[in-house]
């Protein structure tokens, strides 16, 4: 009888199609219901809780595991960009590109809040907050970008309007065709040299 060869991860074919099931689940289950089950999101992933419970013991493991791959997506868009010209054309792009994601996953990072420390949701957001950092610090060092606010302060604004964005279509006070624009022009108003008051 021919035995199964596991990869070199160590899970089958099927475990891994239950895991990328269970973590996809978590994500759209926590858009639609903040405060789902461990049993909901099994019922969403349509699969049974020893299941759920063999891959991830705790919700804090699910919720980390969910977390990570939505910023891994979200690292493989950011990679994706170009790097080079202008610092204010490659910020827009990174808002058209990448906004979205912050909007799907909203509700898994307010979810995630109240289960992992901050220094591992600092942790996991690294890489990516890494890329936008560099991004910031050449747009100052080429005088596009106001140079009298620390880079620490322009990423802390970029990730506060984007998620603002996506509580104002939560709220229902902005339509989600408009909120690439309204970012886009937000931050570039509020970054871009000799807008300073």
């Amino acid at each position: 009888m021919a035995v199964e060869e596991r990869p070199k991860g160590g899970l089958r074919a099927d475990a891994r199609r239950n895991r990328a099931a269970i973590v996809a689940a978590t994500i759209e289950t926590l858009r639609r219901s903040p405060e789902a089950s461990m049993i909901d999101i099994a019922a969403a992933a349509r699969v049974g809780r020893m299941t759920l419970y063999g891959h991830f013991p705790t919700r804090a493991e699910l919720l980390e595991a969910a977390l990570a791959d939505a910023l891994e997506r979200g690292e493989r868009t950011l990679g994706a960009l170009e790097p080079e010209g202008d610092p204010r054309a490659a910020l827009v792009q990174l808002v058209e590109s990448s906004w979205q994601l912050v909007d799907d996953s909203r509700a898994l990072l307010v979810a995630a809040q109240k289960e992992l420390a901050p220094a591992r949701i600092r942790e996991l957001h690294e890489r990516s907050e890494a890329r936008v950092r560099e991004l910031l610090g050449r747009g100052q060092r080429e005088g596009v970008f106001r140079a009298d606010l620390p880079v620490s302060w322009l990423l802390a604004v970029t990730h506060l309007v984007m998620h603002g964005a996506a509580d104002e279509i939560a709220a229902g006070r902005l339509d989600p065709g408009d909120a690439s624009r309204v970012i886009r022009e937000t931050l570039l108003g509020a970054f871009t040299a000799g807008n300073a008051a």
